[in-house]
């Protein structure tokens, strides 16, 4: 069968009758499935004997080369969120989805290496809030420990939920029988062998998703006939509306399908919400912290930036591909009938279009094994920050080494427990993206204003950092409830009255760092700051950078910086 005659046959197959499983795999299919899981499994036992300390189970020994803990950097973020809801919110959006992963992405990642890493690396420090603590004190850090907690295991829930839907779609598996295999799976691994299990498993991983997912645009464009062809579908499929451009339709918020203008992008989405999360969000950071040393901690976030700004290609564009040659139309989840698919649809959907026996098994291992990467890495954070943040300073302050990695792989199990209830929770949300991105704004957004404020400002003090992160915590999660209670409130906060969930979003998170911002800085106007002497090697002005004299210029991480973020320009040229 010639593979034009594959394409017209295909969807006729998937879209037979309105059932939920449609595709057939064959054996072969279920082979690579299975070893996949055998092989997550083995590595976590492998492991389990190079993690005796604390300092191995949480931060896998300080010994990982720049791209290994790179390529973790990378993978721990490619998970569900990435595979499933940007393809989602591509077909939504357009290219608009894009801006996640670019001008959301690369500016941070870069700011994080060359700005923020010294600081987390040279403190020596487990987590965020364990900086939090050494800069100001145990209340500011318990406070966003608590915080990332509960986003961390919220954030897993929703893995466990997407990868729950794929394993239902394509394997016909019960759709609660799916969410607990999975939890079991990486209870197991991660308890067993830590930040180790969850970084070697990433990696692996990263390369299982790029195969896998690359099927999907390859055999997508050759059908559309390449790009251009692409954009004539779409234009024909949804006539008045810009699907295809980045930047042109931003400048006013009704001539684009996200409802949003530049500002809310560049300041709401670029400055506060990536800012935090690729600076603050643990579940990232603890990943380059496990470097050998600290040019090696810079370079990860770096070599990582070259990765992220090519995932459009493996992720968005499977949504634009969708818009162009999917034979039925996508509707929101939240108004989805009998027979229909919702935008969370689109990934399954394109890789049943696309994928045979064999290759159909290997597009299911790499969802999966995002899906893993993604609860992987929220519960070996929430070990991290539960043990070595809440449990030690405010419950056991002088156990030993052992104890607290005892309590790490508890606390492991724990998690994944939890995360099954925030699983069950994430199906009662409209669609994967509005769950995740409000996540996001209420927990990240603050957090950075409170970090970076204090890393770059010595005046900034403990008071000043507690009340600023309360009030934009607070602040975030008050507008989110007034605009879904409320829609009238949508046209003052996001400034436009039809603006959709992410605009909602992105505008959300800048008053919540606007908020965190303001408080923060009057506050410490009115309190007294800690000595200068007591601020080394956590403030800038009072801490020694150590030289990167000694290597070449092509060698030093500000170099593949600029680089990287020359490359980034052109893009925002090219799909302008």
């Amino acid at each position: 069968m010639t593979m034009h005659s594959w394409m017209a046959l295909a969807p006729l197959l998937f879209f037979q009758t309105a059932g939920v499983s449609m595709l057939r795999p064959h054996a072969v299919d279920f082979a690579v499935i299975v070893i996949y899981f055998v092989m997550v499994l083995g590595i976590g036992f492998y492991l389990k004997r190079f993690t005796k300390s604390g300092e191995d189970f949480f931060l896998a020994g300080r010994g990982m080369s720049s791209w290994v803990a790179g390529l973790s950097f990378m993978s721990a973020n490619l998970g569900s969120l990435e595979l499933m809801g940007w393809a989602a919110a591509a077909y939504e959006y357009g290219i608009l989805a894009a801006h996640w992963y670019w001008i959301g992405a690369i500016p941070a990642m870069l700011f994080l290496a060359i700005v923020m890493m010294p600081f987390y690396y040279i403190s020596k420090t487990h987590s965020v809030p364990g900086y939090l603590q050494l800069r100001f004190d145990r209340a500011t850090s318990g406070l966003s420990a608590v915080c990332f907690a509960v986003m961390t295991i919220l954030m897993s829930g929703v893995n466990m939920f997407a990868m729950a839907v794929v394993m239902k779609v394509f394997l016909g598996w019960n759709l609660h029988f799916s969410i607990w295999v999975s939890s079991i799976v990486v209870a197991i691994y991660v308890a067993a062998g830590g930040l180790f299990s969850a970084i070697f498993n990433e990696v692996v991983q990263f390369f299982l998703i790029w195969f896998g997912a690359l099927l999907i645009p390859i055999i997508g464009l050759i059908e559309a006939h390449g790009w251009s062809g692409m954009v004539a579908r779409i234009h024909a499929n949804f006539p008045g509306q810009d699907f295809t451009h980045l930047w042109r339709g931003l400048g006013h918020f009704g001539s684009n399908p996200m409802g949003v203008n530049w500002v809310g992008i560049v300041f709401g989405l670029g400055m506060v919400t990536s800012m935090g999360y690729w600076t603050t969000d643990f579940l990232v950071v603890q990943r380059v912290m496990s470097a050998k040393d600290l040019r090696s901690a810079k370079m990860a976030p770096v070599i990582a930036s070259f990765f992220k700004m090519a995932i459009p290609f493996i992720v968005i564009l499977p949504g634009l591909l969708c818009l162009a040659v999917l034979p039925v139309h996508l509707v929101p989840q939240s108004v989805m009938q009998a027979g229909e698919y919702s935008y969370n649809a689109v990934l399954p959907l394109m890789l049943g279009r696309y994928c045979g026996p064999g290759l159909l098994g290997l597009g299911i291992t790499a969802l999966i094994a995002g899906f893993m990467a993604g609860m992987a890495g929220n519960v070996s954070a929430f070990a991290t920050v539960w043990t070595y943040d809440l449990y030690r300073p405010f419950m056991r302050k002088n156990e030993t080494d052992s104890h607290y990695v005892k309590m790490g792989r508890w606390s492991s199990i724990l998690g994944v427990l939890v995360s099954i209830g925030a699983a069950y929770a994430a199906m009662n949300f409209a669609s994967i993206m509005d769950y995740v991105q409000a996540l996001f704004s209420f927990f990240i957004a603050p957090l950075f204003g409170t970090v970076v404020l204090g890393m770059l400002w010595k005046r900034v003090t403990a008071k000043g950092a507690f009340w600023g992160l309360l009030a934009g915590t607070l602040t975030s999660v008050s507008i989110f409830l007034s605009m879904k209670f409320d829609p009238r409130t949508i046209g003052v906060f996001a400034l436009y009255p039809k603006a959709q969930a992410l605009a909602q979003d992105v505008y959300q998170a800048l008053w919540a760092g606007i908020v965190c911002a303001v408080v923060t800085v009057a506050v410490s106007s009115f309190t007294r700051p800690r000595e200068e002497r007591e601020l080394v090697g956590l403030v800038y002005g009072c801490t020694e950078i150590p030289s990167e004299g000694k290597y070449a210029v092509w060698q030093r991480p500000i170099f593949w910086a600029g680089v990287s973020l020359a490359a980034f320009l052109v893009l925002q040229w090219i799909f302008w």
